[in-house]
């Protein structure tokens, strides 16, 4: 089998791949490549390749002292299942960057059991916790399943 790397070296990062992968996302939807752009641009990005070819992608966006929200953890489908999604984050874990954070958040899905091995909870008081949507954004959330 050959060996996956993780590095955050972004100049690795195979962008248009990762928008592909956003795009086709269920949190992001047709997002615009400038968008995803933006977005590498201000995150500590992490990338997982297997014989140069970018199969994962994972982005902290922190401020380095206090909070970090961890976001866009994507596996390609053919290295699905090998646990690659939980070594990103395990990655960004064990990152001196991070790891003697407050709080780390993020939102999923479907991947609850990934973030609950790794230590990742429901908010502990969820009556404190707010957001503020763009518009669109509630009723496209309200739309899924």
């Amino acid at each position: 089998m050959v060996e996956i790397i993780l590095s955050d070296d972004t100049e690795r990062l195979q962008v248009a791949r990762i928008h592909g992968w956003l795009a086709s996302s269920y949190w992001s939807p047709g997002i615009a490549r400038e968008k995803v752009e933006r977005a590498i641009h201000g995150s500590h990005c992490l990338g997982a390749y297997r014989a140069g070819e970018q199969v994962g992608f994972a982005r902290m966006i922190t401020d380095h002292a206090t909070f970090a929200w961890l976001a866009d953890v994507w596996v390609d489908e053919g290295a699905r299942g090998q646990g690659l999604g939980r070594a990103m984050v395990q990655w960004f874990l064990d990152h001196p960057d991070f790891a003697e954070l407050r709080r780390i958040a993020l939102v999923t899905m479907d991947a609850h059991g990934v973030y609950a091995a790794l230590g990742f909870h429901p908010p502990v008081r969820p009556d404190r916790f707010m957001e503020r949507l763009a518009p669109g954004i509630a009723d496209m959330l309200r739309a899924q399943p």
